[in-house]
């Protein structure tokens, strides 16, 4: 207990010297940032905590109407005071107050025009689900602690129940079919689970007290499903797929690029980029055939050209998830020497990573995923990449189809993209960073774009020995994140159906099967975040060939790459101001 209490302590110091007491000789925009964090963290509490702020744990989302509104009004304050000073900014103040602007626009754009509070109970259902799930996970409480801030959360979803009560009026069937079983689960823990879990932690003598409160807060929830059911569920019309349509599309584009690109610009680049990029898939096709299987007959047809490469690439797999493990450990080893022996960028010597296989219980995701990056502003700097992978016991087929996606090739070039010198050391390095704003809110093209222009980076030094099914399997990739962009396009403005879609991610852009079907759902949830591969790599690209071209011999990777790195996610144009200083 004491040992916590110290470490509180400290943390409580750390944040508020950080964020709420900087003196009179910071810079204005480090105070206006600091402020807008805090008021940030005030509002998302999760979001806070999730990104390390430990502290917030104490509070929890609040959606009433006022507490939107006051939020949006805090934002629109910001917006005119940032006008106001933008004169006065030094280089430094006026990139964050640009960083600052367009979050101020998405949280604008968020709480007034997409509405998520008047039209999806699924913010609702998943806030009242995971009410308990982090002060029972909370390493830094007391068992006492944790009693009382669980009667903090009880009131918490009390006032989410009324907020969903009075703030829907509309929403999709899907959502709120899957919301109101979320909530019917939800019901059953608070009234039967969760007196159980805590009875050893109660302070009356057999849990009464806590119990009661239990019960109310199921009866809160009860009578919300039963005020969904009644009367809003015959209701609801908005349509089940969210298509933005051209307007808005472009609206959310401007937005999140902050920048004057168009739907039409993207649709085009895109496009030009599928076609350069299905040349050079035929052309080194050609060459490995050549090189391969001599003598052999070189088909015309693109599609017979790439199959026997393509065919090659997936057949190289790992059987096992040992063998598979151990594999991707040791191209991560691999990749974090050959950062540092070809001086592409700055690898810290204190390794902060591991590699394990994504457990079962992450369900879907295991198929897929995750790279669990170590939260800014929390003290422990681990960080995890969950490894797609397939239980040895499941059925031989199934295995043989995801083995063959997920191909040695495949992981060869993507240790780049992910860990070095990828997501892994740009987010270990921007730990260090003190514009705070950068860290929280960074340019949203910045880090896919990053990763992206790394895996060329470190190919063009060599990676892999120059090997050209690896090269295929990166230009593979290359491939989708154009398709990506083209689809995020044709899909929300240009009205193409899933089936259209498919038809071409498959036939075209030559996508696994499974992978093209997941990308609808992605497209619906986050039709900008489907660009960033695509735009940010060819801004950073360009940004790189300028840079070489404007100082020739004189031109370094391993300064251009540490410059980014410890700039931080800026808009990419910043940049070029920035090496101009530098590099005269």
């Amino acid at each position: 207990m004491k040992k916590f209490i110290t470490y509180s302590i400290f943390l409580t110091i750390v944040f508020y010297t950080h964020f709420c007491f900087a003196g009179d000789n910071t810079p204005v925009m480090i105070k206006i940032g600091n402020a807008y964090i805090e008021k940030w963290a005030q509002f998302y509490p999760s979001g806070a905590l999730y990104e390390g702020m430990i502290q917030s744990i104490y509070n929890y989302e609040n959606l009433s109407h006022v507490s939107i509104q006051e939020w949006l009004d805090y934002n629109k304050k910001i917006l005119e005071k940032l006008k106001k000073l933008e004169t006065d900014f030094s280089d430094e103040d006026r990139i964050d107050a640009r960083l600052l602007r367009t979050q101020i626009k998405k949280e604008i754009y968020i709480w007034e025009k997409e509405t998520p509070h008047k039209n999806s109970l699924k913010i609702y259902a998943d806030l009242i689900s995971n009410a308990t799930a982090e002060v029972f996970v909370s390493k830094n409480l007391s068992t006492d602690e944790k009693y009382r801030l669980l009667l903090k959360r009880l009131d918490a979803v009390d006032e989410l129940c009324v907020a969903a009560n009075n703030n829907l009026v509309n929403g999709r069937p899907g959502n709120f079919g899957k919301s109101l079983e979320v909530l019917e689960e939800s019901l059953r823990y608070y009234k039967k689970e969760l007196p159980v879990i805590t009875k050893p932690w109660t302070l009356d003598s057999n849990g009464k007290v806590f119990n009661e409160r239990c019960n109310e807060t199921a009866g809160k929830i009860e009578e919300l499903i039963s005020f969904i059911k009644s009367n809003i569920v015959p209701n609801l019309s908005l349509p089940e797929e969210p298509i933005l349509g051209k307007e808005e599309y472009g609206k959310k584009l401007k937005v999140y690029t902050d920048s004057d690109l168009t739907p039409e610009e993207l649709e085009e680049n895109a496009l030009n980029e599928i076609k350069t990029v299905r040349e050079l898939i035929a052309e080194l096709c050609r060459t490995y055939i050549e090189e391969t299987y001599p003598g052999t007959a070189i088909p015309t047809d693109f599609d017979l050209l790439v199959k026997k490469p393509i065919n090659d690439m997936r057949n190289d797999h790992p059987a096992s998830e040992a063998e598979y493990l151990k594999l991707l450990r040791s191209f991560s080893k691999e990749a974090e020497d050959f950062v540092r022996d070809k001086k592409i960028a700055t690898v810290p010597m204190n390794n902060t990573l591991s590699l394990e296989l994504a457990p079962e219980s992450m369900g879907p995701s295991a198929r897929i995923g995750d790279m669990d990056p170590a939260p800014y502003f929390h003290p422990n700097p681990w960080t995890t990449w969950y490894l797609a992978t397939i239980p040895d016991y499941f059925p031989e087929q199934e295995r043989e189809d995801f083995w063959r996606s997920f191909n040695n090739h495949f992981k060869k070039f993507i240790v780049l993209h992910e860990l070095y010198p990828g997501h892994y050391l740009q987010l270990k390095i921007a730990r260090e960073n003190p514009h705070t704003i950068r860290l929280l809110f960074p340019y949203g093209l910045f880090t896919e774009g990053w990763a992206t222009l790394c895996e060329r980076v470190a190919i063009e030094a060599g990676w892999d020995n120059n090997n050209k099914l690896t090269l295929l399997a990166q230009l593979l990739k290359r491939l989708e994140n154009a398709n990506r962009a083209y689809m995020s396009v044709m899909v929300h403005c240009n009205n193409w159906t899933k089936e259209r879609m498919l038809e071409f991610s498959v036939n075209t852009c030559l996508l696994a099967p499974q992978f093209a079907k997941s990308l609808w759902g992605r497209l619906m949830r986050s039709p900008m975040q489907m660009i960033t591969y695509f735009v940010g790599y060819h801004q950073l690209s360009e940004l790189y060939e300028d840079e070489q071209d404007r100082l020739g011999e004189r031109f370094n990777t391993l300064n251009f790459m540490d410059t980014i790195l410890r700039t931080g996610a800026i808009p990419v144009d910043e940049y070029k101001g920035i090496f101009n200083k530098k590099y005269f």
